[in-house]
């Protein structure tokens, strides 16, 4: 923070005392205030497409305050814009803007308010030329104009004091955060698509870079940073600002990709504010078109959309997987949820690890809902997508958030996080902690938010990740605890047979029969009813019974229309003889199969000789539907057995309350 005491925001004079989280809440009141005076002109949802431009031009102007005499030299002597934007990155400046106006002296000129204000945007560098684009902003300005509130947003942003020593870049995030939730729950939009609370994205980043404190705190330490879906930039920013902590004259370099336009921009506005190389954050799906292909980084972050399909880039992603090679090799998940495909992109994005090099290798956090620890049996998208993961050793371990932590959702969430280069400690070992009980209350809701975690709660969490011991909040598990065998269990067929006289009519209806010339028909009714009413508890000696008594009538059969009358009459009888192939071998009873979950600290014959053979002694396993597979049941390992109250307790307690009642109803009665 700066020298300067005082935080002007129109008519809110913040003194610095009190500046940070409330001067920031303050300054977004100011600006929602400014968005109100927009009703009836615009609907709310479009009230931060029109104001948000202005945030970031009154931002701009801040940085670029004090240096436009010496920007306007360096302009006239340096007619090649390369050579331009070398010599102001060497005064600290990442873009600039040739022309003469401010938001302040634009105010001078009302009557071509419109033109000059077009003029003035149209006359940045073009390296950050699509940011009021975005927002179709020229739009917005024509619209204003026309309805006379142009001049008035103009006049009460340009006295908001915007200047980096005045509200910092963390506070412009949090200014950012505080507006887009405003704006998009006023719209009955889903704010949490756009940014993550700063409270998760700080433990987020500390348990990302808990392994690399000292390494961080080295002098000229260099670093990259990159998010597949940046949002408006809230995870790049909290991490630069952390690794500044630890060191403040180390090299942060950030790198992103966001979908959504006007998220890109406020994003690409906050890097511009840290002189960060605006080129760096790309506009796009990052499923379907990896901007920074080829490019890896120390350090990714990601909160991706939760449950989100990824029709858009079902192509792409499906010819990649494909042909090998690629991002996805490890499986496809449903189209209907794609954080999976996030996991494995951020993989691919990891720096190298390389084999006897200290330091080498990439980190990533990224939270994610509970649908990719456990969805999907074995053998699909998602389970050997999890069983790579693991069998690869990039899992360092998965944090339980607290429900109601995001602003859109209560669901229960989980950090992941991922290493290509554990250190020998953690090698074929995960670390599952449990950080559900630590958090603290908010004063107010913040749409489904209402807990937050507190510095402290992040401390705590730290602290299970650092000591690295198995706890009531922390496992320390081997990489095959997570795997199982899925086996089918099979139980011989066993079908009794006893034609129903009055069932015939039904018998004769099976499909393959009704093709049958009625002469067949006739000849097969007489047969069926020549053996009604004579049990048999085998199949084959039913069978020959069948064939003998059709042959009887002068007819034959074709072997598949006996076996549809045979199917159709039998029953299962445990008590009859069991069914058996041309080979002598027993055939399975479909209605009987069973699948069990076999974990892999067992083995196949033991668990089946131990808990299957005992109850269902005529089993068997058929090998050849065997499959592997692989789930994180973070729950069910930290789950604890509450026992029922004592029933005298309960119903003494019943008792109480009946009392109590009847000594109301009393007084009512009287």
């Amino acid at each position: 923070m700066g020298p300067s005491s005082n935080l002007r925001a129109g008519s809110i004079d913040v003194p610095s005392s009190t500046r940070g989280e409330d001067a920031v809440s303050q300054l977004a009141n100011f600006v929602w205030g400014i968005a109100d005076q927009l009703r009836g002109v615009y609907k709310p949802a479009q009230y931060g497409t029109v104001t948000l431009p202005f945030v970031i031009l009154r931002r701009m102007e801040g940085i670029l305050e004090g240096h436009r005499e010496m920007i306007h030299d360096l302009i006239a002597t340096t007619p090649h814009e390369g050579a331009l934007a070398a010599k102001l990155r060497s005064k600290g400046l990442h873009f600039w803007n040739s022309s003469d106006y401010t938001l302040k002296s634009l105010l001078g000129d009302p009557d071509n308010l419109a033109a000059n204000l077009i003029d003035y945007v149209s006359a940045f560098s073009h390296n950050v030329a699509d940011i009021f684009p975005s927002f179709k902003f020229e739009q917005s300005i024509s619209k204003l104009d026309d309805n006379d509130r142009l001049y008035l947003l103009v006049s009460q942003f340009s006295d908001v004091d915007m200047r980096p020593d005045v509200l910092s870049n963390a506070e412009m995030g949090e200014l950012f955060e505080h507006l887009i939730f405003r704006f998009n729950t006023a719209s009955n939009e889903t704010a949490g698509e756009h940014f993550t609370p700063r409270d998760a994205i700080r433990l987020m980043v500390d348990l990302l870079l808990a392994p690399d404190s000292d390494v961080l705190a080295t002098p000229g330490t260099v670093r990259t940073i990159y998010d597949p879906a940046a949002g408006t930039g809230g995870m790049l920013s909290v991490a630069e600002e952390r690794i500044m902590d630890l060191n403040d004259k180390a090299k942060v370099a950030l790198s992103g990709q966001e979908l959504n336009d006007e998220s890109y921009a406020v994003c690409k506005s906050d890097m511009i504010a840290k002189g960060q190389a605006v080129d760096a954050i790309k506009l796009g799906d990052t499923l379907r078109n990896d901007h920074h292909f080829g490019t890896q980084y120390d350090y990714c972050l990601s909160n991706p959309p939760y449950g989100g399909d990824w029709k858009s880039a079902e192509k792409v992603v499906r010819d990649e997987h494909n042909k090998g090679g690629g991002r996805f090799d490890a499986g496809l998940p449903r189209i209907s949820d794609g954080q999976t495909l996030f996991l494995q992109h951020l993989v691919s994005k990891m720096r190298p690890a390389h084999a006897g090099k200290e330091n080498s290798g990439g980190r990533a956090a990224i939270v994610l809902n509970g649908s990719p620890l456990f969805t999907g049996g074995a053998g699909s998208g998602e389970s050997e997508i999890r069983r790579w993961l693991i069998e690869s050793d990039l899992v360092d371990a998965l944090v339980a958030l607290p429900t109601n932590m995001f602003y859109n959702t209560g669901i229960a969430t989980y950090v992941w996080l991922l290493d290509n280069h554990k250190p020998a400690e953690r090698k074929g070992k995960i670390q599952l902690i449990d950080a559900t009980s630590f958090w603290t209350k908010l004063r107010k809701n913040l749409g489904s938010k209402n807990r937050e975690i507190s510095d402290t709660d992040r401390e705590r969490i730290l602290k299970l990740y650092d000591d690295y011991e198995d706890n009531d909040h922390s496992k320390i598990l081997d990489s095959a605890d997570f795997g199982y065998w899925e086996i089918t269990v099979e139980q011989p067929l066993r079908l009794r047979f006893l034609v129903d006289a009055q069932r015939i009519d039904e018998y004769l209806a099976v499909k393959q029969l009704t093709k049958l010339d009625e002469g067949v028909l006739t000849g097969l009714r007489t047969a069926l009813i020549s053996v009604a009413g004579k049990p048999y508890g085998n199949r084959d000696e039913f069978t020959k019974a069948l064939r003998y008594a059709v042959k009887a009538t002068g007819n034959g059969l074709a072997l598949p229309v006996v076996k549809a009358l045979v199917a159709v009459i039998g029953e299962r009888d445990e008590n009859a003889d069991i069914c058996s192939d041309t080979k002598g071998n027993p055939e399975p009873d479909i209605g009987l199969r069973d699948t069990e979950l076999v974990p892999f600290h067992d083995t196949i014959d033991d668990y089946f000789e131990r808990d299957v053979l005992p109850f269902v002694p005529d089993a068997w396993i058929d090998e050849s539907k065997t499959k592997v597979g692989c789930e994180i049941p973070v729950t069910r390992l930290f789950y604890k057995y509450v026992p029922p109250r004592p029933l005298a307790e309960i119903d003494a307690e019943l008792n109480a309350l009946t009392e109590e009642i009847v000594e109301l109803l009393r007084v009512v009665e009287a």
